[in-house]
């Protein structure tokens, strides 16, 4: 046995989640590999989805050597930090830009329970929100007893405000206008969603994460193109 199998075979969830913590990322689920079904993840036994540790991360970030990368920064760092948090426990890094053909993240997501189709079909996790994000996944060779999932932030939102936030109803149940939203962010009535898609924003659970609106913009930014000043 190696000594990163080693060590982890001695670390509990909570404690590969203080490791994690302090790279500024997060456990944002977890789920034990099936081991007939699931044929990409085989020789491991649990999956754990790793995202951004709000607000921490961003300062982080952005003082790192990736930051100053003109292309796919934060996919550099993220492959940096987690494939060297791989290494370092014996397992495998996967990245939601690896392919085609590419990981099935949405898929894993919602295998960890924390994960759930909002009513405007994004993704809504039990702390996120609508701000969830993962920077990778990783994949561990030893089983790891996983905490319960907790219940899923959309049964007790009566109000629901993600219907009603997006100012050009371009996120509805039934699908998402990219259109429309890039038309409307890139002009000048768009500017304020330059801080963040107020849907997103608006799910209750979002406005605690944490998230800053300077990495709001970040993300923002990429999904425009290089075209918008």
């Amino acid at each position: 046995m190696g000594s990163g199998a080693a060590l982890l075979s001695q670390m509990t969830y909570e404690e590969l989640d203080h490791l994690c913590r302090a790279k500024a990322l997060r456990i944002l689920g977890a789920f034990s590999v099936d081991l007939e079904h699931d044929t990409d993840l085989a020789g491991f036994q649990t999956l754990m989805m790793l995202g951004p540790d709000e607000p921490s991360f961003w300062p982080i970030f952005t003082s790192s050597a990736e930051f100053e990368k003109p292309k796919d920064p934060m996919d550099h760092w993220s492959k940096r930090v987690i494939g060297a948090l791989a290494d370092e426990l014996a397992g495998k890094a996967f990245f939601p830009s690896d392919g085609p053909p590419y990981p099935p993240f949405f898929t894993w997501a919602t295998r960890t329970q924390r994960c759930h189709s909002s009513p405007v079909n994004l993704l809504v996790h039990d702390r996120a929100g609508m701000m969830v994000s993962f920077r990778g996944a990783l994949a561990l060779r030893e089983a790891v007893a996983l905490p319960d999932p907790p219940e899923g932030p959309c049964l007790s939102c009566a109000e629901t405000p993600c219907f009603s936030s997006c100012p050009v109803n371009a996120l509805t149940p039934d699908g998402y206008d990219v259109t429309a939203c890039k038309s409307h962010i890139s002009s000048p009535a768009g500017r304020e969603c330059m801080q963040g898609c107020k849907v997103r924003l608006a799910c209750p659970v979002s406005q605690t994460f944490g998230r800053l609106p300077a990495q709001s913009e970040f993300h923002m930014r990429a999904f425009l193109g290089p075209d918008i000043t």
